[in-house]
């Protein structure tokens, strides 16, 4: 028998075993709107079917869950699918980013539909930072070596994939995302925010303690700039897949859907 709602968040707040380490700023205030919306957005070396374990568990909360086909071609076309995924809500809506498209939902993010923002091992630049400048700040995280191009065409390694972007999950599951991997655009990497919509929405951020394809360093930096409800969680780049339920507890939070 299929859990209510308010039965099955229940059950995921009490379930988890990810650490809270802020409570600060905006996203700790009490009138956090109630959303019934997420939208969900993949980054580099994926597709939106790497949502598929959170948007189940979101789907039996009873909330409206999208996954965005990121296009992974120049930042201004991602921007774009985003909004227009977003413009299609009705009500208030979560804006949820992996990766790389932690720059997509601190751009979209500003859509009025939005009203909180979570970062799942995510990018999270200032309006007009250079990122790639940021990280240059911490030691370059293993996953870095691994990107190799065809023209224009950016992906990783078999051995990169495996060990320094999923290297928590199974091994057989492992290889299935591997060989479905998007390739990315190099124009992609050179675009910048003009918003940052972290600055006046609500937040939220969950960080990879074990991530080897961007610094946990640099992701707790991100987290606090941003003043961020911050949990801390024992993962690979992937825990989306590897940890869905501390990501899904994390994004009912942001929608105000506790139990």
């Amino acid at each position: 028998m299929m859990m209510n709602r308010r039965a099955f968040s229940a059950a995921l707040v009490a379930g988890g075993t990810a650490s809270l380490i802020s409570t600060r700023g905006v996203a700790a205030n009490s009138t956090l709107a109630k959303a019934s919306n997420v939208v969900l957005v993949h980054g580099l070396f994926a597709d939106g079917s790497s949502w598929s374990e959170v948007i189940a568990r979101l789907q039996s909360a009873g909330l409206n869950a999208t996954a965005v086909q990121n296009p992974l071609t120049t930042l201004p076309e991602a921007v774009a699918s985003a909004q227009r995924v977003l413009a299609r809500q009705d009500g208030p809506t979560v804006l949820v980013g992996h990766s790389f498209s932690g720059m997509i939902v601190t751009e979209a993010g500003m859509h009025p539909n939005v009203s909180a923002l979570v970062y799942v091992a995510a990018r999270a630049p200032d309006a007009g930072e250079d990122y790639t400048a940021l990280a240059k700040n911490y030691p370059t995280p293993p996953a870095s070596a691994g990107i190799v191009f065809d023209g224009d065409e950016g992906r990783l390694t078999e051995q990169a994939f495996l060990h320094d972007f999923a290297g928590d999950l199974p091994e057989a599951k492992a290889r299935v995302l591997y060989a479905v991997q998007e390739p990315f655009h190099k124009a992609l990497l050179t675009g910048k925010t003009t918003h940052a919509a972290w600055r006046s929405k609500p937040s939220f951020y969950a960080v990879s303690t074990e991530d080897r394809t961007i610094n946990p360093d640099l992701e707790r930096f991100m987290a606090k700039r941003m003043n961020a409800k911050t949990i801390e969680v024992k993962a690979s780049h992937l825990s989306l897949i590897s940890h869905p339920d501390e990501i899904t507890r994390l994004i009912l939070e942001a929608a105000g859907q506790q139990a």
